[in-house]
């Protein structure tokens, strides 16, 4: 059974990706956004890490997920993450690769530890070379600090407006851990993770098996359940470094506190989904859509991204126009197993629907349940028991304008 969310937690208010014991971070502006905002840093464990990561399914992935992605297949082990923004190294070729192993030579070198102990991470313009310059001659500068999780996380922001930070603490087995994550990415966001860097550190100790699938069971719930454009990018990136210097015994799939800290993982991993979907680009409002009565998990997921996914929803959205068939229309859309005779929605805490047809409710009372800043819609299926929840975003002509001219 796992435990709530109360039982398992407990937040921290300055949380960072640092709020573990012994991770460091530092970040500076080397150049390589035209803006002269920091674009490089460095996130480390003082010690290696059990290692895992999950990445785009985008054909064209970047050099830096290429890179990394062979290395945790390689073996489950890390200490650290050098990262850039402003530029992607995707699209680049051999190139592309040569570039991202040589950003995780210049980090092992300036961390002193192996190079196949750093994982790489880009985000930024794509099908540019990685001004190579620019990193060799910022990678001496850095200072990694215990405290420098928010200054990492203002590093990796692109078109992010706000940084996106979260971590907790649990206690597992008398030894008290900490869960700190950072991430960034508001665009290009469906249906596997999002133009997004996340990066996860903890101090518990994993068995490397445990943290893979933690860390998938995770990702599944929550960053693969945001959309902003319907975009995959070609550089996403999640990893979790646990470095097990909290002395708390190791998890495994059957320890008596794993599904505790499988619970606190996705507490912070939620957090910072919703933060990404609030932070869409251009974004208005955040759309939280839950699905009931599915036949499945399986389908109550395909429909939950269909409607927050939506075009024309998100753009009825932006405008608190309560057109409730468009919301019937992505479910139809979705795949899933429906009944439209069956199926209920709800906007905020109206029903608007029962049984495939309206409810007769108001416009004016439906109009006011999408007012504010975050928006909630339910839909019942009355199939079954499967359920699942997504985040989305308003479409608004600030994400057109911001889109047409990103390169320039």
């Amino acid at each position: 059974m796992t435990a709530t969310a109360s039982e398992t937690f407990t937040l921290l208010p300055d949380g960072s990706s640092t709020s573990a014991l012994g991770f460091r971070a530092g970040a500076l502006a080397a150049g390589i956004k035209p803006s002269g905002r920091p674009d490089l840093g460095i996130w480390a464990s003082d010690v290696p890490c059990v290692a895992a990561g999950t990445f785009t399914q985008n054909a064209f992935a970047a050099g830096p997920v290429l890179v990394s992605r062979e290395r945790l297949n390689a073996a489950p082990r890390a200490q650290a993450v050098v990262f850039n923004a402003g530029n992607a190294n995707a699209c680049n070729t051999t190139r592309g690769i040569a570039d991202a192993r040589e950003m995780a030579e210049l980090a092992a070198r300036k961390l002193g530890i192996s190079a196949d102990l750093v994982l790489v991470a880009s985000t930024g313009i794509i099908g540019v070379p990685m001004p190579m310059d620019r990193v060799r001659d910022g990678m001496p500068r850095l200072e990694l600090r215990p405290d420098g999780g928010h200054a990492a996380a203002q590093a990796i922001m692109t078109t992010d407006t706000r940084q996106k930070e979260c971590a907790v603490s649990l206690d597992v087995d008398g030894h008290e851990v900490h869960i700190g994550a950072m991430t960034k990415g508001v665009g290009m966001i469906y249906p596997n993770m999002a133009t997004m860097l996340a990066f996860v550190g903890t101090d518990a100790t994993l068995d490397p098996a445990f943290a893979r699938t933690a860390l998938k069971r995770v990702v599944d719930r929550t960053f693969n359940m945001i959309t902003v454009d319907g975009d995959t990018s070609t550089n996403d990136s999640c990893f979790l470094l646990a470095n097990g210097l909290s002395g708390a015994p190791t998890l495994t799939d059957n320890s008596r506190g794993a599904e505790r800290f499988v619970a606190a993982l996705e507490v912070v991993c939620t957090d910072l989904a919703r933060k990404m979907a609030a932070d869409g680009e251009g974004a208005g409002k955040l759309l939280q859509v839950d699905v009931t009565g599915a036949t499945s998990d399986s389908d109550a997921r395909k429909v939950a991204r269909a409607v927050v996914g939506s075009s024309l929803l998100k753009a009825a959205l932006h405008g608190e126009d309560p057109n409730w068939g468009r919301v019937f229309m992505a479910v139809g859309n979705s795949g899933a197993q429906v009944d439209p005779n069956r199926a209920a929605l709800w906007i905020g805490t109206l029903q608007i629907a029962r049984d495939g047809v309206t409810t007769g409710a108001a416009a004016d009372a439906a109009r006011a349940q999408m007012h504010g800043d975050e928006v909630a819609m339910r839909v019942d299926l009355g199939l079954g028991s499967g359920a699942a929840r997504a985040w989305g975003c308003d479409l608004t002509e600030a994400y057109v304008v911001e889109n047409s001219a990103y390169s320039t």
